[in-house]
């Protein structure tokens, strides 16, 4: 109070010394009537101070706070249960495996060596990381070194390719995120491939793949160059790498291995050591004939490669056998959507409900695919085999969401009815297809 006081004395002085000369004439004829409004005056000028400073305001500070949810968000929830009732669980008919004897881990299996399965995420680029795979597997085979190698540096330039296609086409090629195995050994002869530690697709702080906003502004650039016909390839190949580069980040031109420098291209031969003429790929259906060099007619061939090695149902699955059973993993390709097909089981087997396994032949497996209950829709590697009661079964390694599900993470075992009804085209090294080649017509 005392500094209050104080700060009184200092300004309010002045005006009780301006008052005083006003009142001097009337306090010589009225002393007493001017004596009680001086006093009033003074008290009044001494509560108006100690007021003015003991309820001055104060300066306020701001802090940083989180935002909380209130009452609003009930509004909004409420609003969106009307306009959006909870669906209901999908339901699906499914083969009941109780009572049947499947292989439970991976370690049931004599496999060969591959990299740990990895997630290709929201892609559609398990043709990329099956096939990648089946490379890494294959440099192991001949010269004994552990790779790792990128998926997505092979799907980058795949886009590029497809959208070369797209303008020579006039809009009329395929430009998607799926594709075939083959396409990994063409864009490797274009563009080599470099490890996956010098290019992830991943940019920083991004755990799983996704390309989904990727290819929708990819499409949506498309649809403007065809409703515009601005068919300059460099110009829509210069926006396409700008849009891939900001979602994938852009892919090198050169990489450090064991402290020497390659170009992509010569990690490839140099160091790797892959002739990618090597490798063929080998099909069966009726829809072309057999014994010939033929095209597979789905849309992820979106090229229209005609090198698949056509043959009868039983020598694809002899080639296959003899293949992994020798130690030659394979990339395979097919339909992973039937009754048997079961992520929480791990397993692939077609139902008796579905067609028994000693009627599955070249017959049916063309009628699933001519209806299109057979389709191309996922690429895996096929990396091990056991014998279980008579029958063969297959380590499957898979880039899929499905397979992490549970169990051996990245895994399934295929039965071997299920290879030979839904299994379309497999890749492997041509030292486990020479006893055929004299077959094929010049």
């Amino acid at each position: 109070m005392s500094s209050e006081i104080n700060k009184f004395s200092h300004s309010s002085l002045l005006y009780l010394s301006l008052i005083n000369k006003k009142l001097s004439f009337i306090k010589k004829n009225n002393k007493g009537f001017i004596m009680k409004w001086y006093v009033f005056l003074i008290a009044a000028l001494f509560f108006f101070s100690i007021n003015q400073n003991l309820f001055a305001q104060q300066k306020n500070k701001g802090v940083f706070v989180n935002s909380k949810p209130g009452f609003f968000e009930e509004i909004k929830k409420g609003i969106d249960e009307f306009n959006k009732p909870e669906k209901k669980p999908r339901r699906s008919f499914k083969m009941d495996f109780a009572g049947i004897d499947i292989p439970k881990s991976k370690e049931e299996f004599k496999y060969f060596w591959h990299n740990e399965p990895v997630s290709q995420g929201n892609t559609g680029t398990c043709w990329s990381f099956s096939t990648t795979s089946f490379f890494e597997s294959e440099v192991y085979r001949q010269t004994g070194k552990k790779v790792q190698l990128s998926p997505i540096y092979t799907a980058y330039w795949e886009y590029i390719e497809k959208v070369k296609g797209f303008v020579k086409s006039r809009g009329t090629s395929l430009v998607d995120q799926g594709s075939e195995a083959n396409a990994v050994s063409k864009i490797y002869k274009k563009y080599g491939i470099v490890p996956v530690a010098a290019y992830s697709g991943l940019l920083p702080g991004q755990k799983f793949h996704d390309h989904s906003k990727l290819i929708k502004e990819i499409h949506t650039y498309l649809d403007n160059v065809k409703n515009t016909n601005a068919w300059d390839e460099d110009e829509v190949v210069k926006v396409v790498k700008s849009i891939l580069n900001h979602y994938l980040g852009k892919p090198p031109t050169q990489v450090v291995v064991d402290g020497k420098t390659y170009t992509p291209k010569e990690y490839l031969t140099d160091y790797l050591k892959l002739n990618l003429d090597d490798y063929v790929d080998v099909l069966s259906y009726m829809q072309q004939p057999y014994w010939q060099q033929v095209e597979y007619e789905v849309p992820d061939n979106w090229w229209h490669n005609k090198d698949y090695y056509n043959v009868p149902l039983d020598d694809f699955m002899k080639i296959l056998k003899n293949a992994i059973k020798n130690g030659y993993t394979m990339a395979i390709g097919g339909d992973v959507s039937e009754a048997g097909y079961d992520s929480w089981e791990k397993c692939a087997v077609v139902p008796t409900f579905d067609i028994p396994g000693n009627y599955i032949d070249e017959y049916s497996r063309q009628f699933r695919f001519s209806n299109k209950t057979t389709t191309d829709d996922h690429g895996i590697h096929l990396v091990g085999y056991e014998d279980k009661d008579s029958t063969m079964w297959f380590l499957i390694k898979d880039s899929g969401s499905g397979s992490r599900n549970t169990g051996d993470k990245g895994y399934y075992f295929y039965r071997e009815d299920y290879v030979k009804l839904k299994i379309m085209d497999f890749m492997v090294h041509k030292d486990m297809f020479k006893d055929y080649f004299n077959k094929f017509n010049k």
